[in-house]
């Protein structure tokens, strides 16, 4: 399929099995957020093994790994892959499923962790023939899925243990099962959302089921307000943004005749814009003030997690035309991601960053979707991957592509 550059595309080929074989054994021992003590110390032992790789381990997180191939004077791009995996029962049948109960790698953080090691090898050799002056971190990140118990991903703890410090651009690649191999999305500006979550109570004083005129009834007070929230994103925000207000957990009672004296509701708002965000937030308590007025009263705590992702329009740019230099034939869909969070917008705030989404579809007919118990992936996507990483990186260096100033 590649016809320019041949050689990083022959060399990504030729490790082709490894980098598979790398994947599979990774598929096979996932380990959750901030617990990937034996995927780090697999990542760092084979980084050891490259010549001229300088590695550090514990950068911010024990399972934290960082390898720099430095040469020279230059410039220095972030290359960043995700480790840890998910709370899922995996369902699959390979050689390769998960042999860890309840975890499983449904989010391709394995084949991102394998193709940048392929990126790793291939790049080596180019540095140690004095091909390239400047430096390339590889950033291989935990707990991209959860937070610890002070609300932070593994991007944050790395980021204030200086892992940019120095760095120029960053750039990152997702699985996208929606898409087959050889088609690849890509977009600039925003292109995942706002993560944030709300906790709630609506208290009334409960009573007996039988005598509801006694009491104030949080449940009852409930109905207009799921009513309320669920019109937040049709009728208060502008149809051209993107946002959702989903409940997902509805808390209330122990008994059939006993009417409770409190409801819990919990919820997710995703959006793009910093402006919607922040609406979504003021009108989802502006709601649950309804039952004031139905003779209750509530709490409400809202928690912003991670920002939306916003791919800078430059790198977005230099990862369109080295898909089109090196697959002509390779289909590129221009959308944004998806509304699902993606802490790799923690290093887009600090660096010109962008990332693209790999074609992994498997070729049966089935859909896989990502977090699901049947993910699974089309390894022939893997040399695309590191072929792509490599050849941005490489270009980078030799000073074809430049950030504007």
């Amino acid at each position: 399929m590649a016809t320019l550059y041949d050689s990083i595309a022959e060399k990504a080929q030729e490790l082709s099995g490894k980098v598979a074989e790398w994947r599979q054994q990774l598929h096979s021992h996932p380990e959750l957020s901030y617990q990937e003590y034996r995927t780090s110390q697999f990542v760092a032992d084979i980084l050891k093994t490259i010549p001229g790789m300088a590695v550090e381990t514990g950068v911010g997180y024990p399972t934290a790994v960082v390898g720099t191939l430095s040469a020279g004077v230059g410039p220095t791009i972030a290359l960043r892959a995700d480790m840890d995996a998910l709370p899922i029962m995996e369902e699959n049948q390979t050689p390769y499923r998960s042999q860890q109960e309840g975890v499983m790698h449904a989010c391709g953080h394995d084949a991102h962790t394998s193709i940048l090691l392929g990126v790793a090898h291939v790049l080596a050799e180019r540095f140690e023939r004095q091909e390239l002056t400047g430096t390339v971190k590889f950033i291989f990140q935990p707990a991209e899925e959860s937070t610890d118990e002070n609300g932070l991903t593994g991007a944050v703890h790395m980021i204030r243990a200086g892992v940019l410090d120095g760095v120029d651009c960053a750039i990152a690649l997702h699985m996208s099962p929606e898409n087959p191999v050889g088609e690849i999305q890509v977009n600039a500006g925003y292109s995942m959302a706002n993560v944030d979550v709300f906790d709630a109570k609506i208290f009334g004083t409960g009573g007996h089921g039988a005598y509801p005129h006694l009491g104030t009834d949080p449940i009852w007070m409930l109905g207009p307000v799921l009513q309320a929230l669920h019109g937040i994103v049709s009728r208060k925000v502008s149809p051209l943004d993107a946002a959702v207000v989903s409940v997902g957990q509805i808390h209330a009672g122990s008994a059939s005749n006993i009417i409770p004296s409190e409801v819990t509701v919990q919820g997710t708002l995703r959006s793009y814009t910093p402006e919607v965000r922040e609406q979504l937030i003021t009108e989802v308590e502006k709601v649950f003030s309804l039952v004031d007025i139905l003779g209750g009263s509530y709490t409400f705590h809202a928690q912003r997690g991670e920002p939306a992702l916003k791919n800078d329009e430059t790198v977005n740019e230099w990862i369109k035309q080295t898909l089109q230099d090196l697959y002509p034939d390779c289909r590129l869909v221009h959308t944004p991601f998806g509304l699902g969070g993606e802490d790799f917008a923690y290093m887009a705030q600090r660096v010109p960053a962008a990332m693209f989404f790999l074609g992994c579809a498997l070729p049966d007919g089935i859909k896989r979707e990502l977090h699901t118990p049947i993910f699974d992936i089309d390894e022939r996507c893997l040399p695309m991957g590191v072929t792509i990483l490599a050849e941005i990186a490489k270009r980078f260096l030799e000073g074809q592509y430049q950030l504007k100033k």
